[in-house]
């Protein structure tokens, strides 16, 4: 028989308890804790701008997200990583190019004929020709071509290069922003045997940013797929933190959404998001 040194085992679960209670609170106020002045208003400015994809701010967001009920018999799942990079680029006193390119990274179970695929899907590249300066009337704006690369392995691509334009437009008031940002492509070239594209994505969004830097985050990630005539339409409500991880800026935080909507073959039900951004400010 096996006895058990019960004072031992609570010496050591009230040392536990202690370590708990002296490091989780530093970490925490680390990672969330508050900040007064300056930097507490550098962070809220910094926050608000990654609201704005036309932002003039560097910025790597990695999105986390969750998808069920995928495929003909509705039991797959997905998981994707989305690597975000947005660089811009000054043309001139009055012009900036914001660079904005969504590298996803896949991993699916029971989407395609009851196999698992994993690895790189198609990239999309979308490039913003914006003013530098707010128009008058505060809007903010960009409009440019858009690019749909066939990089993904076999499973996670639809094999076939289109082109087309996007545009953005929003507005920033106070702790508020509201916009839309849209693109449409179509295929090019060729399409014996490939899929044939002629896709809209329409992203209506809106955000609370707080004075310590919490962004709440409601939008929509919609498509309408013109050859088959199916619409997807989830909504995705986020929080995030704007915090320091040493001296790196970075936003933390996650959500859920709904698929109001989906295509024969999308997701259903409910879906989940983590997101963490390393910002470069200038």
């Amino acid at each position: 028989m096996r006895w058990v040194n019960f004072r031992k085992t609570n010496v050591s679960r009230i040392k536990l308890i202690g370590y708990l209670q002296l490091y989780v609170p530093s970490i925490a106020a680390a990672i969330f804790g508050g900040c007064s002045g300056a930097a507490a208003q550098e962070h809220a400015d910094l926050a608000k701008q990654l609201s704005n994809p036309v932002a003039s701010l560097v910025s790597v967001p990695f999105q986390l997200n969750y998808d069920d009920g995928i495929g003909t018999g509705n039991n797959g799942n997905r998981t994707t990583l989305n690597i975000q990079p947005v660089v811009p680029f000054t043309l001139n006193e009055r012009w900036n190019l914001i660079s904005r390119t969504i590298i996803p990274l896949s991993y699916q179970s029971d989407v395609v004929s009851n196999s698992s695929q994993s690895g790189v899907g198609d990239i999309v590249q979308s490039f913003f020709f914006s003013p530098s300066q707010v128009e008058i009337g505060g809007l903010i704006w960009g409009v440019g071509p858009v690019l749909l690369l066939p990089t993904g392995e076999t499973g996670l691509t639809q094999d076939q290069f289109a082109a087309g334009l996007t545009g953005v437009v929003l507005k920033q008031q106070g702790p508020w922003t509201v916009g839309a940002l849209a693109n449409h492509l179509w295929s090019v070239g060729g399409t014996s045997g490939k899929t044939k594209i002629d896709a809209t994505f329409f992203q209506p969004f809106v955000s609370y940013t707080t004075a310590d830097a919490w962004t709440f985050a409601l939008n929509s990630e919609a498509t309408y797929d013109w050859e088959r005539k199916e619409s997807s339409v989830p909504i995705n409500f986020t929080v995030t933190k704007l915090t320091r991880i040493g001296k790196r800026p970075v936003s933390l935080g996650g959500g859920v959404r709904y698929w109001a909507k989906s295509s024969s073959t999308g997701p259903e039900g409910w879906g989940a998001r983590l997101i963490a951004t390393f910002l470069f400010p200038k």
